[in-house]
């Protein structure tokens, strides 16, 4: 019978240097996406996924992150004394409970792969999931729990995939197809961040993965790669070439890349104006900015 996927890794060791002077004092990942820390969105989707363990791959100065999910009892008490409820609800939302949650330090910034094999002690011989909170996806059905469905069905590494221009392959790890199914690809190879002419497909990797411990096996054999760093899809590549099955998944949803300042503008934009209580004022805002665009032109 094929295991649960009931453990996620967290990367969220980076310094966040696109987001300056913010990152200064300010882990990245809980700055604030309309009223959630982007790190809130990651839980969320995993929990709905079926995710009972959180591991998180940080660095020095992430103490407010860590901070976040602890309780806070005198501001619930403060809360339920003046009823409200709402916000109440919400803030207990973000509690963890006792064992839930685990922070290994990456000592060293050496890429996404290395950051996943420090957790490798605490994945033991389980298939896990990578989630990386940059990459916001809006969707009926969260992300995750879109491919541990298919997971269930396939087994395997999978990958999340989404076509992208053929200037952009630079910046993401390419799939090579080896066979296409429509919301699933079959995957005979991967290539991080090549050249246009040089890309496989237009199918890019985000940052949504379903792996077997056969890629911990592999990244403890890796050395340095593309930009210096040990990266996570040459350690799935190794996986295919030892017969090992890799999917690439066509998740149903919007990516945000959160990451990039224009990513997370774009983003507060999105899920302000899904909110029934902020969309109208929202929206008028908009189009009054359009229209004096227009008449400015």
């Amino acid at each position: 019978m094929r295991k649960k996927v009931t453990k996620a890794i967290f990367p969220v060791a980076g310094l966040g240097t696109r987001f300056l002077p913010a990152t200064k004092s300010v882990p990245k990942e809980i700055m604030t996406l309309v009223d959630r820390p982007l790190v809130q969105y990651a839980i969320d989707e995993a929990r709905a996924a079926g995710i009972k363990e959180f591991i998180f791959v940080t660095s020095r100065g992430k103490g407010a992150l860590e901070d976040y999910f602890d309780h806070a009892p005198q501001l619930e008490q403060e809360l339920r004394k003046k009823g409200k409820e709402d916000l109440l609800q919400a803030l207990q939302d973000t509690n963890m409970e006792s064992g839930a949650i685990a922070y290994i330090r990456q000592h060293k910034a050496l890429g996404l792969g290395h950051a996943v094999w420090c957790a490798r002690r605490l994945i033991g011989n389980e298939p896990f999931a990578v989630m990386l909170p940059d990459d916001v996806i809006a969707a009926e059905k969260p992300c995750l729990q879109q491919m541990v469905e298919a997971y269930a069905e396939t087994g395997g590494n999978m990958v999340a995939a989404m076509e992208v221009e053929p200037e952009r392959a630079s910046s993401y790890g390419m799939l090579d197809v080896s066979e296409d199914m429509g919301h699933m690809v079959k995957v005979k190879g991967m290539v991080e961040k090549p050249k246009a002419e040089d890309s496989p497909s237009n199918l890019a990797v985000i940052g949504r993965y379903i792996l077997e411990p056969s890629v911990l096996r592999n990244l403890n054999q890796l050395k340095s790669g593309s930009g210096g760093e040990i990266q996570l899809t040459d350690a799935i590549a190794r996986d295919i070439e030892q017969g090992n099955a890799v999917y690439g998944y066509r998740f149903r949803g919007q990516r945000f890349d959160c990451g990039s300042k224009s990513g997370f503008l774009q983003a507060t934009v999105a899920f302000g104006l899904a909110r029934e209580e902020l969309r109208d004022d929202l929206h008028s805002y908009l189009s009054s900015i359009m229209q004096v665009d227009k008449a400015a032109q």
